[in-house]
C-alpha cells in the first residue's frame, strides 16, 4: 500500500511538474511560423514548451473564451461586445506586424499592379477576366493573359479575412454594405481554403486565380505578389519598410486597432499587428501562480529577445512605443487580485 501510496505521489508531481512546464495556447494562422520558430528556441532557453495549434483566430478567441487554453492568438482584436461575454476582462498583447499580399497564378508570371477598388470588384464578381480593361489600365505593358479569375478566400473564421475585409470597407462603398467586415463572410463568388496554408495551397493549383494571404506564406513558397495602390496613389510591395511606415505614431493604450489604408506616403495599406490575448486575472481553470508567471514571462520575452526573430521570417517586428505600451499590459497581470 505505501509503495502504490508513494507511486501515486511520485505521479502527481510529475503531472504537476509538466503542467508547470507546459503553456497551451491556439489561434492564428497569420502569425504561425513566428510562433512556431520562437515557441521552439523559448523552450530550449527556459524549459517552458509552449502547444500552439494553428486553428485560426476566431478558433483562437472562442478557445480563450471558453478558458480551455493559456492564450488565444487572433489577427482581429476583440470588440468590446464580443468582450463583454468572456468571464474576465482581457488583454491584447500585439507580438509582431504582418502584411496581406494579394497572390495569383498567371502564366509567365507578370508584375501585377491593383487598386482597392479593384480587389473588391474582383471578389465581388463584378470582375471576371484578367484582361478586363481596368487591370490592363494598371498594368501597362504586361503581358497578361486571357483566363477567368478564379477568387480564393479563407473558408474559416480568420483574423486574416477581418484585416482584409476591414481594408475592403475602407477603399469601396459597395463592398461595406453588400459583404461588410468580420472573421467569416458570405462571399457571393470563388473557393475557399482553410487556414493561410489552405489559400496559399489552392492559388499554387489554379492558374488563374488570386487569393489574399499572409505574406510569409508566399515568401516561403516564392508565390507572386501583387503591389497594391495606397492612399497617396503609389503601388506599394510589402516589405519591411514599407509594413513599418504603417505604424502610426499615436497608439492607444489597450493596442487594440487596425492600420489598413495607412496614410504613409509609402505605408503598404494591409498590414496589422497579430495579437495574443490572456486574461488579466490568472486564477482560473486550476492554474498555479507559477504557470502564470511562465506566461507572463514567456509574453516579456516574446517582445523583446522574440522580435530579431520577426523578420528572418517575414515580418516587421514591433515599435518601439508599441513595445513600451505592451510591457505596462504585460505588468498588469495578476494571480489572485495581486500583480504577479
Amino acid at each position: 500500500m505505501k509503495k502504490i501510496i508513494c507511486c501515486l505521489a511520485l505521479l502527481t508531481n510529475a503531472l504537476s511538474l509538466c503542467a508547470a512546464d507546459t503553456l497551451v495556447g491556439a489561434g492564428a494562422t497569420f502569425p504561425y511560423p513566428f510562433y512556431s520558430k520562437i515557441f521552439h528556441d523559448y523552450a530550449k532557453i527556459s524549459g517552458v514548451r509552449v502547444n500552439y495549434q494553428a486553428i485560426g483566430s476566431g478558433g483562437g478567441v472562442r478557445q480563450l473564451q471558453n478558458r480551455t487554453v493559456d492564450f488565444g492568438a487572433t489577427d482581429a482584436y476583440v470588440s468590446d461586445k464580443l468582450a463583454q461575454k468572456f468571464p474576465g476582462d482581457i488583454l491584447h498583447i500585439p507580438t509582431c506586424i504582418g502584411a496581406i499580399t494579394l497572390s495569383y497564378n498567371l502564366p509567365g508570371n507578370p508584375k501585377i499592379r491593383l487598386s482597392g477598388a479593384l480587389i473588391a470588384d474582383i471578389y465581388m464578381g463584378k470582375i471576371k477576366r484578367w484582361r478586363d480593361p481596368r487591370i490592363l489600365a494598371l498594368n501597362p505593358g504586361e503581358k497578361i493573359p486571357d483566363l477567368m479569375i478564379a477568387v480564393i478566400y479563407r473558408s474559416d473564421g480568420s483574423g486574416t479575412t477581418h484585416v482584409f475585409a476591414n481594408y475592403m470597407a475602407k477603399v469601396s462603398p459597395a463592398w461595406k454594405k453588400r459583404i461588410g467586415v468580420g472573421k467569416s463572410l458570405n462571399w457571393p463568388t470563388g473557393l475557399g481554403g482553410k487556414g493561410n496554408p489552405g489559400v496559399a495551397g489552392l492559388i499554387q493549383q489554379i492558374p488563374g486565380s488570386v487569393g489574399y494571404v499572409e505574406l510569409v506564406y508566399t515568401l516561403q513558397n516564392k508565390m507572386p505578389i501583387a503591389a497594391i495602390k495606397n492612399k497617396n496613389g503609389n503601388f506599394i510591395l510589402p516589405n519591411l519598410g514599407s509594413v513599418t511606415a504603417a505604424i502610426p505614431e499615436n497608439l492607444p493604450d489597450d493596442l487594440r486597432f487596425i492600420m489598413t489604408d495607412t496614410d504613409a506616403q509609402y505605408g503598404y495599406p494591409i498590414a496589422s499587428f497579430t495579437w495574443i490575448i490572456v486574461y488579466k486575472e490568472q486564477a482560473y481553470r486550476n492554474k498555479t501562480k507559477s504557470q502564470s508567471k511562465a506566461l507572463q514571462d514567456l509574453l516579456k520575452w516574446t517582445i523583446a529577445d522574440g522580435q530579431s526573430y520577426a523578420l528572418p521570417l517575414g515580418y516587421a517586428p514591433l515599435s518601439e512605443k508599441a513595445v513600451k505600451k505592451a510591457t505596462v499590459l504585460i505588468d498588469s497581470l495578476t494571480y489572485q487580485g495581486t500583480k504577479i
